[in-house]
């Protein structure tokens, strides 16, 4: 009963914490593109993400990560024979890299606070999708174990990091357009006024 209670909730917490670490960094994007609004835009949203930040940070991704290990040793203390297979070293060797990526980004928090960041959102938006591969990879292992099929998961992986930077890319090059385009606008609006 004990494993249910465990594995429950470990679920959970990853769920949470995974929320967390997926909406930080959109928030960090945000809070880089305030850079490009004029004041006291800026000043204003700036604040605003930072408060944001840190919430999310302090309320719900932190402690969604400590859930998470904290269930997780819960679970290896109800089968501690598991920690001999070889699955479980390579996922728990995702997580290491996981939870470095979870303090990275209290390190960018203190820097985006400081206007010391020197991410843009281009390469801000790439390392928002570190977390999505890592979950893959910890998913993929929890499921399969030592049955991961592991030549169609190294291409599962690397096509997906390929759609996720072709994604990016689109998406950059439609935001340019948008914003060419909405520039044109108001010249032409301003233009049609002096007139």
């Amino acid at each position: 009963m004990a494993y249910s209670w465990f594995k429950a909730f470990h679920i959970i917490g990853f769920v949470v914490w995974f929320a967390g670490l997926f909406y930080l960094v959109r928030l960090f994007i945000y809070h880089v593109e305030a850079n490009q609004e004029p004041e006291p835009a800026r000043t204003i949203l700036k604040n605003q993400y930072q408060i944001m930040e840190k919430r999310l940070y302090n309320i719900i991704t932190t402690p969604g990560m400590l859930v998470t290990v904290a269930m997780a040793i819960g679970l290896l203390s109800t089968e501690p024979d598991v920690l001999k297979e070889g699955w479980l070293h390579i996922k728990l060797v995702f997580v290491t890299l996981l939870i470095g990526y979870h303090h990275y980004c209290s390190r960018l928090m203190k820097k985006l606070a400081v206007d010391e960041c020197r991410w843009n959102s281009q390469q801000l938006r790439a390392l928002n999708e570190a977390p999505t591969v890592m979950l893959m990879v910890i998913v993929l292992l929890a499921v399969f174990k030592n049955n991961l099929p592991t030549d169609t998961t190294v291409w599962v992986i690397f096509a997906s990091i390929i759609l996720m930077a072709v994604t990016i890319q689109l998406y950059a090059k439609k935001r340019k357009r948008d914003k060419e385009k909405l520039t044109a606008e108001l010249a032409q609006v301003a233009q049609e006024q002096g007139s």
